[in-house]
């Protein structure tokens, strides 16, 4: 009897005809949705949502004070010499461009977070789905928007999702070290 017929792959196991695992040379996966729908990527969203709420109140206190101190330099601008004013306003003028820049920054840190968060999960999922790849024979998984024609049952981000939150949870650390 070969190894087909038993249900066995020839090592002599049977992990390659589970429940839900594609028999395929090779398989696909969504990384946008294995990242954001996986327990790690929610995660990430939600820092980096919180981390943008704090920016976005920050701005509006910031722009409030401007606005103000801007009305304050209007009011005064009629009782001051021109050059005294010019000196005031080009002053005014280099606070919110640096003030500009400032909060830029922190905004391209928070995306930066974000990309940063999904190298790690990446590098963190690799043997989950090394270890999909033995079990379904697989010899490569491509990137689902870059293949062609597929069968659906080649795409393993929902069981890659499942194993990676296993594994991983939400990549928090605990504080043994592990996540």
């Amino acid at each position: 009897m070969s190894s087909q017929e038993t249900g066995t792959s020839p090592s002599g196991s049977d992990a390659g005809f589970q429940l839900g695992l594609p028999q395929s040379g090779i398989l696909t996966v969504q990384p946008d949705r294995l990242f954001s729908e996986s327990a790690f990527g929610k995660r990430v969203e939600r820092e980096i949502e919180a981390e943008g709420a704090v920016l976005t109140a920050e701005n509006r206190r910031i722009e409030a004070e401007l606005r103000a101190e801007e009305l304050e330099l209007t009011e005064r601008r009629s009782e001051m010499e021109p050059d005294a004013f010019r000196t005031l306003a080009d002053a005014f003028d280099q606070k919110v461009q640096e003030t500009r820049r400032r909060q830029e920054q922190k905004l391209r840190e928070i995306s930066q977070m974000g990309e940063q968060a999904k190298r790690e999960f990446i590098a963190a999922s690799l043997p989950v789905l090394q270890q999909i790849m033995r079990e379904t024979g697989a010899g490569a998984i491509l990137d689902h928007s870059s293949v062609f024609l597929s069968a659906e049952a080649a795409d393993i981000t929902s069981l890659a999702i499942t194993r990676i939150d296993e594994v991983l949870g939400d990549g928090v650390q605990d504080e043994g070290g592990e996540p």
